[in-house]
């Protein structure tokens, strides 16, 4: 007397693949969905620093990082994302001075406003160098870490889903 159990492999092999192509699929859009809780946060409080020129706000950027990302190369010139990076931030061709706006620093020159409106550094020291205090716009938005994430799993959730 025994008992005989017998199983389809290729059958469950086939649900455990199409489970793992709709994570793989899901990762990208979520962790883009993630990044843009930050990009929002970040272009308000630019915002709310206000503007003189309106470039620091222009050059605020999310861009999808191909080189810090992961892909799963699966055949047939198709490939599948295991580790999917964005990086929010600012363009530093178009506002170099963000920097000095997130961080502070110490001013030593004269600074003045051109004929066209534009503010210029003089070659004159100032007699006592002054601290311009940070006025940070990209720090203060990793605070909405738990808000990326409930939005990155809800993207995942809702890719698996097919929704």
């Amino acid at each position: 007397m025994g008992l005989t159990m017998t199983f389809n492999v290729a059958e469950w092999a086939n649900k455990v693949e199409a489970a793992h192509d709709r994570v793989a699929h899901a990762i990208r859009p979520a962790a883009q969905a993630g990044a843009q809780v930050f990009y929002q946060a970040v272009l308000r409080n630019v915002q709310a620093l206000g503007t003189v020129t309106g470039n620091l706000k222009s050059s605020i950027y999310q861009k999808f990082s191909a080189d810090n990302s992961v892909s799963v190369d699966v055949g047939g010139n198709k490939s599948l994302s295991s580790l999917a990076v964005y990086h929010v931030s600012w363009n530093t061709s178009k506002a170099p001075h963000g920097h000095l706006i997130e961080y502070g620093h110490i001013q030593k020159y004269v600074v003045y406003k051109n004929k066209d409106g534009e503010f210029r550094t003089s070659k004159r020291l100032l007699k006592t160098p002054k601290q311009i205090p940070a006025k940070p716009f990209i720090r203060p938005a990793m605070a909405l870490m738990p808000q990326a994430l409930a939005a990155a799993e809800a993207k995942f959730y809702e890719v698996i889903r097919g929704a």
